[in-house]
């Protein structure tokens, strides 16, 4: 039986108005079997006074790598003593450093850390994620990473929409035979998870030393093919073509995108291509080229923004932090950090319609604030003034 829920006295609803965000001051909003029923009026089974709160939509967190054994600590430790991303990985770390122990994790071990780290998601938040395979690298561990995705999304309230990534690094035993691990790709894998509707995207890391973008187009068009929606790992370390080619493949975001230059800004606006910045990476690898945020916006580019949680190049989950870290590092303003982590991050999942800004008829995913204005939240840079989190219209953190 549903529960009806209306917020009142709300101190500032932060609503989807017809530019941009507007402030409700005083309002209320009623909740009825999952949706955004009414603002302004309706009775409720259940009402919580928001007097003094502010009321958002929940997070979008659009780029995750969610389901991992191991954690590395030992390379956060070499990066603070000057080791670069790039030489940890020549070394033997990096991604393929967490395959093996993906590889002989039991299914119910990656879920209940999985589990966990939704709880920590939640607490921050977040309502809805993107979660990509890519630790498992052969065919019978990517299908695990998808099959366990998948079963978090529907065991946990956090939704979860599923990435197929084997192209997310080549793994050891294919080390000199990377075409033969692209085949397996587009002839096994792809195949495999189609038949089974594990994923709804597909990701390739288009990258120097990793995926060429001859490679890359190759497995974005085998996925696009077989019903999946290309999105892209683009010019994060080196200006390499991706940003162009993910506007030549229709994808649906392309994801970091530090080094993109003039040709890739314009495949993306021309293609309507989502730009998802990763400003968390960047401070997690202590480095100081952010994206450049604020040409890609005055490009009249849709810029989503995410935290790309992972357990090397950034453990973070808090999208508090990475609003923070836009608005400081990268010259957006608020309202422009807080619709990349809501509504164009819902965009870049393809849930725009659904999620991401509070409008009646929308799912009512929604975050009660301790504080009264969106400024606030870079202000508390370390802390989460969260009350309540509601997602579907169920009240599901804070008391």
């Amino acid at each position: 039986m549903s529960q009806s829920i209306k917020l009142e006295n709300i101190g500032c609803l932060v609503v989807e108005g017809n530019e941009g965000l507007d402030c409700k001051y005083g309002s209320s909003l009623t909740i009825e079997d999952e949706y955004i029923a009414s603002i302004g009026s309706g009775n409720a089974d259940t009402v919580i006074d928001c007097k003094d709160k502010m009321v958002t939509s929940g997070f979008v967190d659009s780029h995750t790598h969610l389901v991992f054994d191991t954690l590395r600590i030992e390379e956060h430790k070499l990066r603070l003593s000057g080791a670069s991303y790039e030489e940890i990985a020549k070394k033997g770390g990096g991604i393929v450093s967490s395959v093996e122990s993906v590889r002989s994790a039991s299914p119910k071990k990656l879920f209940d850390k999985g589990y966990e780290r939704l709880n920590r998601f939640l607490s921050m938040g977040t309502t809805t994620i993107e979660a990509k395979s890519g630790y498992g690298l052969d065919v019978e561990s990517e299908l695990k990473s998808l099959k366990v995705i998948n079963e978090l999304s529907d065991a946990h309230p956090i939704k979860i929409l599923p990435t197929f990534m084997g192209a997310h690094a080549f793994p050891v035993e294919y080390k000199n035979k990377k075409d033969e691990y692209v085949s397996l790709i587009i002839d096994k894998m792809i195949p495999e998870i189609n038949n089974k509707g594990l994923a709804k995207f597909i990701d390739v890391f288009c990258e120097e030393g990793y995926f060429s973008v001859d490679q890359s187009k190759q497995i974005l068009e085998a996925g696009k093919s077989a019903g999946l929606i290309p999105r892209i790992h683009a010019d994060e370390f080196y200006n390499f073509g991706a940003s162009f080619l993910a506007g030549e493949v229709g994808a649906i975001s392309a994801d970091h995108l530090m080094k993109i230059d003039e040709k890739g800004i314009q495949s993306l606006k021309e293609n309507n291509v989502v730009a998802t910045l990763l400003p968390g990476t960047t401070f997690f690898l202590n480095k100081d080229s952010y994206a450049p945020a604020r040409k890609l916006i005055d490009n009249k580019i849709t810029v989503a923004l995410a935290t790309d949680f992972n357990p090397g190049s950034c453990h973070i989950q808090s999208m508090p932090f990475i609003l923070t870290l836009a608005v400081m590092k990268m010259q957006m303003s608020i309202e422009e950090a807080f619709l990349g982590a809501t509504l164009h991050g819902a965009q870049a999942i393809g849930l725009e319609d659904e999620i991401g800004s509070i409008r009646t008829g929308k799912k009512a995913d929604l975050i009660v604030w301790d504080i009264s204005d969106l400024s606030e939240i870079p202000y508390y840079v370390s802390n989460h003034p969260i009350r309540h989190v509601i997602k579907n219209g169920k009240l599901v953190f804070g008391s």
